[in-house]
């Protein structure tokens, strides 16, 4: 009587046993499944993280971009004998150096003139009749167009042939 009551025992123990050894499987698989949850939710969050940090100077640049304007304006109006000036060059100096910097922060021109009319990265003000060009070939560039990290943030104006 006593080993029968010794080996129920045993059978209870054993049964509880696998029991929790059968909780501690289920609980760590799920505890395995939540950590890699976390992770790829932490991985999500920084990329776009990252994604908010790539954009976060457009304001900034958009800001910056007519003083470019004017540099170019400038330079297109200055006389040719002006040009060759050492103080003028220097001036012009500033307008590189702020390009190099744009640069640096992911800013690139569009290069419309001569191109095809891509409605993506340009926009028509005016419509020009020319002889010598097929229909829709950018023909003159009013105001440059630029992409920070290859998204368009300012379209070039431009005039395209009829």
């Amino acid at each position: 009587m006593e080993k029968e009551k010794e080996e129920t025992n045993l059978e209870s123990l054993k049964e509880k046993l696998r029991e929790c050894e059968k909780q501690k499987a289920e609980y760590l698989a799920g505890w395995q499944r939540s950590r890699a949850d976390f992770l790829n939710y932490k991985k999500g969050e920084m990329e776009r993280i990252s994604e908010i940090l790539k954009y976060a100077n457009e304001g900034l640049i958009l800001k910056i971009l007519p003083i470019l304007d004017n540099f170019e304006i400038a330079f297109k109006k200055l006389p040719e004998n002006l040009k060759t000036n050492e103080n003028i060059k220097g001036i012009f100096q500033i307008k590189t150096q702020l390009q190099d910097l744009l640069k640096s922060q992911g800013l690139e021109e569009i290069k419309s003139l001569g191109e095809k009319f891509n409605p993506e990265l340009q926009e028509v003000i005016e419509e020009v009749e020319t002889k010598d060009k097929e229909s829709g070939i950018v023909v003159e560039e009013v105001q440059k167009g630029y992409k920070l990290h290859g998204k368009v943030i300012r379209p070039a104006k431009v005039k395209i042939s009829k």
